[in-house]
């Protein structure tokens, strides 16, 4: 299978000199920044090095995001340094246990119900919900003093206390401009004592949803973001290292299915839970599931692939270790993984999710592969 995202921070960590592996082959250095982009698949900057020769001309590797391809669970393997099976957050949202009862968790925002729902972070408390240390911890507790260069919001979201978990200086950055400058303040202190630093940016993700991947505002986004790795590249200090990676790739929407508007899609449903291109379906009772197996198949046809829990585990989806038994709930009793270009929207419970014109999620390259970019 190869690397995937989940190696980059045990490279990082080793390459403080910290025991553990370092399958990447991360070069020791003073200090070292990981620059996520979000929604940078390798696929697609392959296909626009004329646009990206920056980016392009400095992959060391191509990884796997690891299944699914969503940014909620891309980030907390990148921070934990582990695939979902471990750290339990199994997709942008899952069916989680509460005081009212079994209800949907979405990841990404941490909120019950759906992308708008009240405030999760009481009810369902993120630590607990992944309770993996994080390989940031390790840093801080080796001396390595924690940055992060986010958008201020991300400081005590929820998925930044169930990720990341390591208190840090935190340089909010909105814009590549804030970006570059909050990593050029991480690696301009000129002590002895080495910085880590978590970078991210959104936007290439959000005109991916928006106008679709490789439209022409993509592409522009594209260029923008491969200008600012390139300034950084010259002019960071030798005592940095910069690594830039992605969570995930994404494809074009194409049929559009509307599971809701499907009642033998419903019929037999206690949850349904996931996005649009892999969704977790919850039987009411372990009865119904051979006949909610056998509709959503019917229905869905070539458009999805309908496997069940019990497959998926056997096949090691999630990753190469059994999940806990608490992170075996959160899947569904069945996982409908979309085929091709279509997507399996909720028009009324994610009315904005439904409309926008990129997904990703699920197995295909262009959502599953990312490049390690680096100026060493």
């Amino acid at each position: 299978m190869g690397n995937s995202l989940a190696d980059v921070m045990p490279s990082v960590v080793s390459s403080f000199g910290i025991a553990g592996p370092n399958p990447l082959g991360v070069e020791p250095n003073r200090d070292v920044v990981v620059l996520l982009i979000d929604g940078l698949g390798s696929e697609l900057i392959a296909r626009h090095a004329d646009i990206a020769p920056t980016l392009t001309g400095h992959v060391r590797h191509v990884l796997r995001a690891g299944f699914p391809a969503t940014t909620a669970t891309s980030l907390t393997s990148l921070a934990v340094g582990a695939p979902c099976a471990v750290h339990g957050l199994i997709g942008y949202s899952f069916a989680v246990q509460t005081g009212d009862g079994s209800r949907v968790l979405n990841a990404l925002r941490w909120t019950l119900d759906s992308a708008h729902g009240p405030d999760a972070r009481d009810a369902v408390r993120p630590e607990s919900t992944q309770p993996a240390d994080s390989r940031l911890q390790d840093l801080a507790a080796h001396g390595i003093d924690v940055h992060y260069v986010v958008p201020g919001y991300q400081a005590t979201s929820g998925l930044t206390r169930a990720a990341f978990r390591a208190t840090g200086t935190v340089h909010p950055a909105t814009t590549l401009a804030d970006v570059r400058e909050g990593i050029l303040a991480v690696a301009a202190d000129g002590g002895a004592r080495s910085r880590f630093a978590y970078a991210y940016y959104p936007n290439l993700d959000m005109i991916g949803h928006l106008h679709g991947p490789e439209s022409p505002e993509w592409v522009a986004e594209l260029a923008a973001v491969d200008r600012a790795v390139a300034d950084l590249f010259t002019d960071l200090p030798d005592t940095c290292t910069l690594v830039v990676t992605g969570d995930h790739g994404m494809i074009r929407a194409g049929v559009s299915i509307d599971i809701d508007a499907e009642p033998a899609l419903r019929d037999g449903v206690r949850l349904i839970a996931g996005e649009a291109r892999v969704r977790h379906v919850h039987a009411r009772t372990p009865a119904a599931r051979g006949d909610v197996a056998a509709a959503w198949a019917d229905v869905l046809g070539r458009h999805a692939l309908v496997v069940t829990r019990e497959q998926a585990l056997d096949e090691r989806w999630f990753g190469p270790v059994v999940p806990a038994p608490e992170i075996v709930d959160r899947i569904g009793d069945l996982i409908a993984v979309a085929q091709g270009d279509a997507v399996l929207v909720r028009p009324e419970t994610e009315p904005l999710e439904s409309t926008m014109a990129g997904h990703h999620g699920a197995w295909t390259s262009d959502e599953q592969l990312v490049p390690l970019v680096t100026n060493r």
